[in-house]
């Protein structure tokens, strides 16, 4: 059979393109439900769901962060060398850990979902919001272990789709049981976030039936391709030698997160002497923060997961060119996504919280979350520049020190929030705080870093500079504008929306006036020509 045959292989902007367009969907539907689920069972209730999350997330990370990385980059090498057996060889390897590590991570989310709870709130409340989500790290490794054998290939389409499933299936039926649970329980908001949560665990159900369907045609065709595998325990030990160091950061630096929420409850409630429901209010502020915060991140998370086998595949031709041109044009995209949701968060800070607010806002809440708005919002460019250098030198094969990196800008969250968090003055706001200083600790370390590890150097500053004068050129306007709106319209929920509008014409204008987007990037996306004649890109000579 024809080797083209065997997988669509995508470009690394395509790639990008496909997943950055599903991400978009799933986070639209993820706020049409996380929205109307905060207003069904309040603050408190939104508090015990994130609760559960909390813990879910340390397994999750344990379980799926470095074993994705290492087949995607094991897969992409072998593909490049055309080593079809190997790739079967990397794909059922890596299914017997994930098996493993995802059956035992379920039953310790539940069989301790009691103890998981306290610990993280000194209160019971969350157990059965953690014992319905207990399901879903037994299927995220499996989840994962397609989205790896996918992803190595640079077929990003089947991991898209599974997300957009994933995401339909939560959005009605999580909402439909919490609020179901919440009715036959008397208004009981624990059983409520439990409710939302099993409509997460369905979805990733689901998820997991449409991605074994694709890996089933595509195993078929690889199949008749050639190849010579490696021994299972040579193909093992690669995996686990890109695969732990990785896994350990995470799993350390979502440790630390835990230990940090556990540490900002404790200092709410007895720093500064907050009642129990007083502080699980202000931890479900900062949580919906949280989630507005992590939306322009999350778009980054589709070029971090294009870029490692299209660099990977680059390097493993020897063709440094193309793996230099690649991560310039990632950051590119990085900056262009990141740097406008960054100045809209630190000047309308406030204004979005309450637009993204449905429900009535409880006494004081935009008080609180305008203020973590604004830090977020300047945290957003630190995340996301994290994110797409640790999977740049992750790539290059440097795995070690994404990972020392990340750990030690946790140790400094912590420090700084038991610090901040403390003083009456910021409390909640406080952890905010120390979001931005854990994550520009980290960029700095991963600068010096690159200049080591990264053999392409790939030039930074030259190419995010225009993406940051547009964004606060836009950022200023927009403030101008919804100031003005807002001071004759009858709704500041109406004048937020149509300054946003306004500003992302803003944006776009300026993204072409100050070429943000070259005419190499335009030749990696589908109708490349077509676009960059829209846009009045020319190729330089």
């Amino acid at each position: 059979m024809n080797e083209e045959k065997s997988v669509k292989k995508q470009t690394f902007l395509e790639g990008a393109a496909i997943l950055t367009i599903a991400t978009i969907v799933v986070k639209v539907l993820g706020f049409l439900f996380k929205v109307p689920l905060k207003a069904i069972i309040g603050s408190d209730g939104f508090s015990y769901f994130n609760t559960a999350y909390d813990v879910y997330n340390v397994l999750l990370m344990i379980s799926t962060t470095g074993l994705p990385v290492a087949m995607s980059r094991m897969i992409s090498e072998s593909q490049t060398l055309g080593n079809y057996a190997q790739i079967r060889k990397i794909y059922k390897t890596s299914l017997y850990v994930f098996l493993t590590i995802g059956i035992v991570g379920t039953l310790v989310m539940a069989v301790f979902c009691h103890q998981f709870s306290y610990f993280v709130t000194r209160n019971d409340s969350s157990w059965q919001a953690i014992l319905a989500l207990a399901p879903c790290v037994l299927m995220i490794c499996v989840v994962s272990s397609y989205r790896g054998f996918f992803q190595g290939q640079s077929n990003m389409t089947p991991t898209s789709m599974s997300q957009i499933y994933e995401a339909v299936i939560r959005f009605v039926l999580g909402l439909g049981a919490a609020w179901l649970l919440l009715k036959l329980t008397g208004g009981d908001r624990s059983y409520g976030a439990a409710g939302g949560i099993l409509g997460v665990t369905i979805g990733c159900l689901v998820s997991m039936l449409y991605l074994r369907r694709q890996f089933k045609k595509t195993s078929q065709v690889l199949s008749m391709q050639g190849g010579t595998a490696k021994s299972g325990k040579s193909t093992m030990q690669e995996l686990l030698a890109i695969a732990i160091p990785i896994t350990l950061g995470a799993a350390g630096l979502q440790i630390i997160n835990l230990l940090d929420t556990t540490i900002y409850m404790w200092r709410l409630t007895d720093a500064l002497g907050w009642a129990e429901h007083q502080s699980n209010t202000a931890k479900g502020i900062y949580n919906y923060c949280q989630t507005i915060f992590a939306l322009p991140c999350s778009l980054i998370t589709p070029i971090t997961i294009s870029v490692i086998p299209s660099v990977t595949a680059a390097l493993t031709a020897k063709n440094r060119k193309l793996a230099r041109h690649t991560e310039e044009s990632a950051i590119r995209m990085m900056g262009l996504i990141t740097m406008p949701c960054a100045a809209g968060m630190f000047v309308l800070g406030g204004p979005i919280y309450n637009l993204l607010n449905f429900g009535k806002l409880e006494t004081g809440e935009l008080a609180t979350a305008a203020p973590i708005m604004t830090y977020l919002g300047i945290a957003v460019i630190f995340n996301s520049t994290v994110l797409l250098f640790n999977a740049i030198m992750q790539a290059h094969g440097d795995v070690t020190t994404p990972v020392i990196n990340m750990i030690i800008g946790g140790v400094v969250k912590v420090v700084v929030n038991y610090i901040l968090v403390g003083i009456p003055g910021l409390n909640i706001v406080g952890a905010s705080i120390g979001t931005v200083i854990c994550y520009l600790t980290i960029t700095v370390l991963d600068i010096l870093a690159m200049r080591k590890s990264v053999t392409t150097k790939p030039r930074i500053l030259y190419n995010t500079i225009r993406p940051f004068l547009a964004a606060a050129i836009m950022g200023g306007a927009t403030y101008l504008v919804y100031r003005l709106l807002a001071s004759f319209l009858p709704s500041q929920k109406i004048a937020c929306l149509l300054a946003v509008m306004i500003a992302v014409v803003i944006y776009l204008i300026l993204i072409v006036a100050l070429q943000c987007v070259t005419y190499a990037d335009c030749m990696l996306l589908p109708k490349g020509e077509k676009i960059a004649k829209i846009l009045r890109i020319r190729e330089k000579t």
